[in-house]
């Protein structure tokens, strides 16, 4: 795993730890959303969310790219406890690692965000939930946007708030904004 863009881009991650159970972003897909998001957004003025964060990949690209604040919540105490040291050693002050269940986190976080990113395993038969939750908690900042990775096999297009669906080989992101 590596950082594709910002102040860290091409610095390799350490090695995760025997018995991580995650499937990171492809280098590819996180190539692609990102070039989406700098159209939307100057990461330096945006607060971010990063949920189900497993190796916390999608909140270094953030960290790298300069964004202003980045929740990450994991609940796997290995995972979690990668997030956290990883970021340390990076550096990334901006990174704040919450160990807890993200549906949850998303029923009781009094924060709102610019961008949510959800990576949630894709066997979790509430992905549906996840957009759901975010509108009706009022998470997303006014013209924030929620991205949300599943498999090929998911369709959020019927969910109040979804604008686009892109893939990237096996990788699918779903689109919502507020």
């Amino acid at each position: 795993m590596r950082i594709i863009s910002g102040q860290y881009k091409s610095r390799l991650l350490p090695a995760v730890p025997k018995g991580f159970d995650a499937r990171p972003t492809t280098d590819f897909a996180k190539e692609n959303l990102f070039n989406i998001l700098e159209n939307m957004f100057d990461f330096s003025t945006v607060n971010v969310l990063d949920l189900f964060a497993g190796t916390g990949g999608i909140s270094y690209e953030f960290a790298s790219r300069g964004s202003k604040h980045v929740d990450t919540v994991e609940i796997k105490p290995l995972h979690f406890s990668y997030i956290k040291k990883t970021s340390e050693a990076l550096g990334f002050q901006q990174i704040h690692v919450i160990r807890n269940d993200s549906f949850r986190f998303l029923k009781f976080c009094s924060e709102t965000y610019d961008i949510i990113f959800a990576d949630p395993p894709y066997t979790s038969n509430q992905i549906a939930l996840i957009p759901r939750l975010v509108i009706e908690n009022k998470l997303l900042n006014e013209d924030g946007c929620m991205i949300v990775e599943h498999s090929a096999t998911d369709n959020f297009s019927e969910i109040e708030g979804f604008t686009q669906h892109r893939q990237y080989g096996s990788v699918n992101f779903s689109f919502f904004r507020k």
